[in-house]
């Protein structure tokens, strides 16, 4: 199983020589990837239930620092050479899907074929509003949009044609490096997500769960791949979680059980507002996690 690491590109550390310190450290302790998150804008006034707390509230404040993810892992390639870079995940249907394929083939191509897209329809309703975006049929439009991009990545003369957006007779150059094209990770845990995922994506990128709603809704997963005509094996289970390493029983205990169930890429943190902290946590990981889950 390979272990990723999300950086520090929200909070004090979200800066020049934070994201070149441990990007660069992870790299050294062997660190599978190198990962990202996505709000361009955080509401004051939030009604829209955050989806991974008990109480729907959203924890990071409007005023944090939040760097735009792209940016932030175009300068991470600049940095680093081997680790994998990633989105989990990125909001798509928020973007034009024209430019984010140029965005995102530009990154492989200067990660020299490093990039994981991570995609996922969104759940802050007044975030689309203040960037004059739908929120409704957000999943249809991903859907549309994630064609789009792959058309543009692996067609020499791109086409496609669909509900919420049209393209042809463009070029697009550079391609990514990675053939047939980058992978794509699927985030969410609703019907429409897990279908979607079954349909299109190379792997499930679940969030914050427990092991038995993993296996359950990744059975989901397989069964929509297989009545898409797909091999259900060729989909991933990756995870994003937040490992307990002040209890490292526990943690340890988190890993085997991901292994048990097939996950392939796990995704963790070690954020804090304290660099030496995050440095030691890092280490925590480099030492123990990292040994178990490649066992």
């Amino acid at each position: 199983m390979e272990v990723g690491l999300h950086l520090p590109q929200v909070g004090p550390l979200a800066t020049r020589e934070g994201l070149t310190t441990i990007a660069q450290l992870a790299e050294e302790r062997d660190f599978d990837s190198l990962w990202v998150s996505d709000h361009v804008i955080i509401p004051r006034k939030l009604a829209s239930k955050y989806p991974y707390s008990p109480d729907g509230s959203f924890p990071i404040p409007p005023d944090i620092p939040f760097l735009e993810p792209l940016a932030a892992l175009l300068f991470v390639a600049g940095v680093t050479t081997k680790a994998k870079l990633g989105t989990t995940i990125l909001v798509v249907p928020m973007r034009n899907p024209v430019i984010t394929a140029k965005q995102l083939a530009s990154l492989d191509v200067l990660s020299n074929g490093r990039l994981i897209l991570g995609a996922g329809a969104g759940w802050m309703a007044e975030e689309f509003e203040m960037l004059e975006v739908p929120f409704e049929h957000r999943g249809a439009r991903l859907d549309d949009y994630l064609q789009v991009i792959r058309a543009l990545w692996t067609e020499d003369n791109p086409s496609f044609s669909g509900r919420y957006y049209q393209i042809e007779d463009v070029g697009f150059s550079p391609k990514p490096v990675q053939k047939p094209h980058p992978p794509i990770w699927i985030g969410g845990h609703s019907k429409p997500a897990l279908h979607r995922t079954g349909r299109f994506a190379d792997a499930w990128h679940a969030a914050y769960m427990g092991p038995e709603l993993l296996k359950q809704q990744f059975a989901e997963v397989r069964e929509h791949a297989e009545k898409a005509g797909r091999d259900p094996n060729s989909i991933q289970l990756t995870v994003r979680t937040r490992l307990p390493l002040n209890h490292l029983d526990q943690a340890l205990a988190q890993i085997e059980a991901c292994q048990e169930i097939g996950v392939t890429h796990l995704v963790t943190e070690a954020l804090t507002a304290d660099m030496e902290r995050t440095r030691q946590m890092m280490d925590t990981l480099a030492s123990h996690v990292l040994p178990l889950a490649r066992g």
